[in-house]
């Protein structure tokens, strides 16, 4: 959805979950991860980010520390927020419903910088 000046991204990102806030939770992991490994390609120009990790296997080879840091209530938490979602949006987001899970839309601000920063200090990246 666009960039802001602290170089962070805000981002349209869906999860899927047994309840909604199971799924707006997977939403807000999806979208770091997309952040980390996979670099955002859709949207406006200014989002066009490679990833923030392009090491290849790089979730393999530092398993532990993803499983770790994506745990529920994990680290990823701290790097992400939905500030920007304004209350509308949270009373209309897109929802799918199955039998047994729920699919939910939400917007977020990802700290890329933040972000960078953070696996510059636990040596996941070189400076």
């Amino acid at each position: 959805m666009g960039e802001e000046g602290d170089g962070s991204l805000t981002l349209l990102a869906w999860g899927n979950g047994r309840n909604r806030y199971d799924a707006i939770e997977q939403a807000k992991k999806n979208a770091v991860m997309d952040v980390i490994f996979k670099g955002i390609s859709n949207g406006k120009d200014v989002c066009s980010k490679i990833p923030l990790i392009n090491e290849p296997n790089a979730r393999d080879k530092y398993e532990s520390y993803f499983n770790e840091f994506f745990k529920d209530g994990g680290e990823y938490k701290n790097f992400v927020s939905s500030k920007d979602e304004r209350l509308g949006d949270k009373i209309d987001r897109d929802r799918m419903k199955g039998d047994k899970s729920v699919t939910n839309s939400c917007v977020v601000r990802v700290l890329r910088y933040q972000l960078k920063q953070q696996f510059i200090k636990d040596q996941i990246l070189k400076n």
